[in-house]
């Protein structure tokens, strides 16, 4: 059977934690990688009505789309419900992960899908960013250390480069070294002066997975002190960033595509924020809470910007600025997506049962 770590593996891969916001907790929470995995279940966020469910239908795995711990915790204890929660979870033998803002951002993420929903075309990100800050990592190994080395780095996050992935550059060479009367060389003898084949091992990794790599490689080389060097890379512009953006061909209503909305996400009452008559042919996406994100929907000259709810000074904000707003609320724009990962979860792993959370519910009553 699959184990947890083959599951996060193919959601790494899907949803690359780089893609994720800085502020972000995303990755695997809570849970042992090596327990493997008969069911699934996806939710938008772990409730203690989502928590009892997986522990009643015996579930390996949770991947839910909010983090749990999304705030640094000083205790876990029994006398918070938050507490109660994880602690029935960790006790069921019930792993968390969480993909949060890079499932949302990631190509084939709910973004995506709230765009496909729509029939957007052209679709780009709404804030485009730049590839994140990329290293160089390049080491000096002995053959015998070179393939376990290499391991180990592309497991602490180097070598990914766009759709490949364990990408290095092998180079043979002679290295030298000279070990004072207190080191304690693998290879030669302190005290003098000693040459040794090595081999030159580069790979590129994210400047926020450096620390990582470097401590991988410090735990599988067999040299005292081993050799290594960290460049920064200069990032070329990507496809990546936050958000999406897109085009209506034919244009329609504001009133007709909220109608759209509503029936694509099987939801109840939504805002809306402008003239319902008024013809919209781009439109804004980020799903959540998007409010943050409206000056770049101003700067995309967007008609409309789609995201589950804002601030009501947002509304006069995007009223003043002539910009359409829909709004069916956060549980909505989110909820789909936790469903459309379900599904892909599942057809990558046909021996898992995998299911989106029966129980969860959203926690707004529409009257």
């Amino acid at each position: 059977m699959p184990t947890v770590a083959n599951v996060v593996e193919f959601l790494e891969q899907f949803a690359p934690r780089e893609l994720a916001a800085d502020w972000d907790n995303v990755g695997l929470l809570l849970g042992e990688r090596n327990v493997e995995v008969e069911r699934i279940m996806t939710c938008l966020t772990v409730t203690p009505e989502s928590a009892v469910e997986a522990i009643e239908e015996r579930v390996q795995l949770i991947v839910t789309h909010h983090p749990i711990l999304f705030r640094g915790v000083k205790r876990l204890t029994g006398d918070t419900p938050e507490g109660r929660m994880v602690l029935s979870l960790a006790r069921a033998g019930v792993a968390v992960y969480s993909p949060h803002t890079a499932f949302d951002n990631t190509r084939g993420g709910i973004n995506e899908l709230l765009a496909r929903c729509l029939g957007l075309v052209d679709v780009r990100p709404l804030r485009r960013a730049d590839e994140r800050k990329q290293m160089k990592i390049v080491v000096f190994v002995p053959e015998s250390d070179l393939n376990r080395v290499a391991e180990a780095m592309f497991a602490a996050g180097a070598g990914n480069i766009g759709e490949y992935r364990e990408c290095s550059f092998r180079l043979a060479g002679v290295g030298s070294f000279h070990g004072s009367e207190a080191a304690n060389p693998t290879v030669g003898r302190k005290g003098r002066r000693e040459e040794a084949n090595e081999w030159r091992l580069e790979a590129i990794c994210p400047a926020n997975r450096v620390e990582e790599v470097v401590a991988a490689i410090r735990r599988t080389h067999s040299y005292e002190e081993p050799a290594f060097d960290v460049y920064p890379l200069l990032a070329p512009l990507s496809g990546n960033g936050e958000g999406r953006i897109g085009t209506l061909e034919p244009s329609r209503a504001l009133g007709e595509l909220a109608a759209a909305v509503k029936a694509a996400l099987r939801t109840g009452p939504i805002q809306v924020i402008g003239d319902l008559q008024s013809a919209i042919r781009h439109v804004a996406i980020v799903c959540g809470a998007g409010g943050e994100m409206m000056p770049d929907a101003l700067r995309g000259q967007a008609d409309v910007f789609l995201t589950g709810e804002m601030r009501f000074h947002d509304y006069l904000h995007a009223r003043a600025h002539g910009l359409a707003l829909i709004l069916p609320g956060h549980y909505a724009t989110e909820r789909c997506g936790v469903e459309d990962l379900a599904e892909r979860l599942g057809k990558q792993f046909p021996r898992i049962n995998v299911w989106a959370s029966k129980r969860e519910s959203d926690p707004v009553n529409w009257l």
